[in-house]
């Protein structure tokens, strides 16, 4: 199929994870024979697989949910929350994705897909499937999809060919993030683009990414000047630093933290329905954590952050975080990739823990996505005097194409390539 045409063993959401095509549809048909999974399938495909399987889901006859007629459905988007800022979605994506052979759906809290526009070829192909406005894509329904899977796990996600579970779906690829309440952190529906090739890109996900927190943005816009406070009210109190040295920003000043502390904030940052001990253990330590030692890294966490931090579990914060993270995001939803890779730092460096490690390698993969697809010759520059881009083969040849012949860029360009090349031969 089209889409599974990305082979890289080394993805960012983990090494030894296996993405190519011959590879996945092994481990598929051996999970629905044997239920045996190997290890080198992406972790967030292999536990919806589960969840698919325990669900019951058919895998060549998902059952599809559409309840309401088309009056319904109408009324139904001129009242959501979202339907305000389709215009934002459309300006961003929408434009762009019927050039691009991609269709773009944005759906609500439960996985009903409010508005579904883009390529009219690949309409007539997902209509088929029934990835039409209405249907209800959650993965109880049709297992492993990229609109079903970001619901379940409240992250973005990209789900391709083969790795959906429903096999009429397997010769596309999506990717998909949950978009956000800004003042409550609920799920208010989920930004999906949807195609062949392009769409299983680490691009597109960056895409999608950079598109919600746009769109997360606006709401917080419109929701400040619906209470007559103008900006100012969207701005959180509180926020934390995480590219370098941990720091919590609070209006009584800033707090240094243990790495420990800046993680668990990251980390439900991340989540803001809270996780459980059991979670955060797991997201903490790449070996055992037990609960007892979670639970009192949690209350000596709330020495230092005091009202911050719920009082209730699952263990959540109490408002929002930004974190500068955040602020490298939203340069790259704004065009502003310069400013992106300017801001950018990788992500609590000295942090093994699982799942700031995945926040890390997301991160760096759109900046490095922005910054080669964006042809702009200063944020390449940067990019390559970085850390992460100081070994870059692609990076240093792209900088060669864009950069003037002769030019002290080109030079140190061309002799960084030859050296890169002598050294991969």
């Amino acid at each position: 199929m089209h889409g599974e045409t990305r082979s890289a063993e080394q993805g960012p959401r983990g090494a030894g994870v296996r993405r190519d095509p011959r590879t996945v549809r092994a481990a598929y048909e051996r999970f629905l024979g044997t239920g045996e999974l190997p290890g080198d399938i992406d972790p967030v495909v292999a536990e919806s697989w589960r969840r698919s399987l325990r669900s019951g889901v058919d895998p060549d006859t998902p059952h599809l949910q559409v309840a309401l007629g088309d009056a319904e459905l109408a009324a139904y988007r001129a009242s959501h929350p979202l339907a305000a800022v389709m215009p934002v979605v459309r300006e961003l994506v929408v434009d762009g994705a019927a050039d691009d052979g991609l269709v773009v759906a944005v759906s609500d809290e439960i996985g009903r897909l409010l508005w579904v526009e883009g390529n009219h070829r690949l309409r007539g192909t997902v209509d088929r499937v029934g990835f039409v406005e209405g249907a209800v894509w959650r993965e109880e329904s049709v297992g492993t999809n990229a609109p079903g899977t970001a619901l379940a796990t409240r992250r973005a996600v990209q789900v391709i060919g083969a790795e959906h579970y429903s096999r009429p779906v397997q010769e596309l690829s999506c990717a998909a993030a949950p978009i956000r309440d800004p003042a409550t952190g609920r799920v208010l529906g989920v930004l999906d683009v949807t195609g062949r090739r392009a769409a299983a890109s680490h691009v597109v996900l960056s895409l999608v990414r950079a598109t919600v927190a746009t769109v997360e943005r606006e709401l917080a816009h419109r929701a400040a000047a619906s209470a007559g406070t103008g900006g100012l009210a969207a701005r959180p109190a509180v926020d934390l630093r995480v590219l370098g040295r941990p720091v919590l920003r609070t209006p009584g000043g800033e707090h240094r933290l243990s790495l420990r502390h800046a993680e668990i904030l990251l980390l439900l940052a991340e989540h803001p329905r809270g996780l459980g001990a059991d979670e955060l253990a797991v997201l903490l330590h790449p070996g055992e954590l037990s609960d007892v030692t979670v639970r009192a890294e949690v209350s000596r966490l709330r020495h230092v952050v005091g009202a911050l931090l719920a009082g209730s579990r699952p263990y959540r914060l109490a408002r929002p975080l930004r974190t500068d993270a955040d602020a490298v995001r939203d340069g790259l939803a704004a065009g502003d990739v310069r400013g992106a890779v300017a801001a950018y730092a990788p992500l609590l460096p000295r942090s093994v823990a699982p799942g700031v490690e995945r926040l890390r390698a997301e991160l760096t993969a759109e900046v490095r996505a922005a910054v080669l697809a964006s042809g702009d010759l200063d944020a390449l520059d940067a990019w390559v005097r970085g850390g992460d881009g100081a070994d870059e083969h692609a990076a240093w040849a792209r900088l060669l194409a864009l950069a003037p012949a002769g030019s002290p860029q080109a030079v140190r360009a061309r002799a960084r390539v030859t050296l890169l090349d002598t050294e991969l031969s």
